[in-house]
């Protein structure tokens, strides 16, 4: 998977030509450069062009996005070009996400364009496979769910059943061509372990971003997510996905490859970071008792807006 280390590198190491490289550091400027053009048309051939405009439209209408580092954005738009995934987000495929990452040599905060897949990316990589016959996730609400056994994995439910609007759990199920089935089940309660767990953030109980503004999506994401890589059969490209999914990869000095999960970590502004006045939490960023990340939330509200409307 592209990086952004590999990909500065790659426009350190371009040939010498008579073309002169656009200057400044914006997205636009970046996608300019030889080397960055080359690289997005030979993994995306005749739909490089496409690509790419879209991504420059989805910046500038995502003042959120357009703060973070430029580079970062490309190195997180190759990762879903890699996939063959649009990352316009009324399509709800795959997402780039700003974040804050604490830099470990300076101690500042620095904004960043995060890679991550949307459920519906999870399921667009699973079909290419040619290997499912049935794949679905869902959920079930109050009313609905009629027992479960997980031994079994005998799931019974009604949908004409619903008492209320009050999501009880979420069931992923798929069926491969060979005649393998696996049906899973996660209840809200299991859900919430699994998000308090692996949360980052100093309130771990405490829903942020993606959470807070889309918890049903989120939850989904996770079920499938789990369903998917255990059991199913993992193409090259789906193993791709599942290892850049919620994550950043770069390098450090020492050439060591860092690895940073921040599906539950996303921090304030950094226009809020920098105000004296606020009191900020030195280890995590946070400003102490401030409300979840409204970055954030306004970017997955949107995108959920997007997909309703269409």
């Amino acid at each position: 998977m592209a990086t952004t280390n590999s990909i500065k590198n790659q426009m350190i190491q371009q040939p010498t030509s008579n073309t002169p490289i656009p200057q400044g550091n914006s997205v636009k400027a970046l996608l300019q450069n030889p080397a960055i053009q080359k690289k997005f048309n030979e993994v995306l051939k005749d739909k490089s062009s496409t690509f790419t405009s879209s991504l420059i439209t989805l910046v500038n209408n995502d003042s959120y996005l357009a703060d973070s580092e430029p580079m970062s954005i490309i190195a997180g738009a190759m990762q879903a070009a890699q996939l063959d995934l649009p990352v316009e987000k009324q399509f709800g495929f795959a997402y780039l996400v700003p974040f804050n990452e604490k830099n470990k040599q300076t101690g500042t905060w620095e904004k960043k364009a995060q890679f991550m897949l949307g459920y519906k990316g999870y399921i667009q990589l699973a079909q290419r496979s040619g290997q499912y016959r049935k794949l679905t996730v869902d959920v079930l609400y109050e009313g609905e769910l009629i027992y479960w056994d997980r031994f079994k994995e005998d799931l019974k439910y009604d949908m004409n059943a619903k008492t209320r609007d009050e999501v009880v759990g979420y069931f992923g199920h798929f069926e491969l061509l060979n005649g393998f089935e696996k049906t899973v089940y996660w209840t809200k309660e299991q859900i919430e372990k699994h998000r308090i767990e692996n949360n980052k953030a100093k309130d771990k109980r405490k829903l942020t971003g993606v959470w807070a503004s889309n918890y049903d999506a989120m939850a989904q994401k996770t079920v499938i997510r789990n369903l998917l890589s255990k059991w199913g059969i993992l193409s090259i490209e789906m193993q791709k996905g599942v290892l850049a999914d919620d994550s950043v990869n770069d390098f450090d000095d020492s050439g060591e490859v860092n690895r940073v999960d921040v599906t539950d970590s996303f921090k304030e502004e950094p226009t809020q970071i920098e105000e004296p006045s606020k009191p900020i939490d030195s280890e995590t960023g946070e400003i102490i008792e401030s409300t979840a990340d409204d970055a954030t939330a306004n970017y997955y509200q949107s995108a959920s807006k997007s997909s309703n409307s269409k």
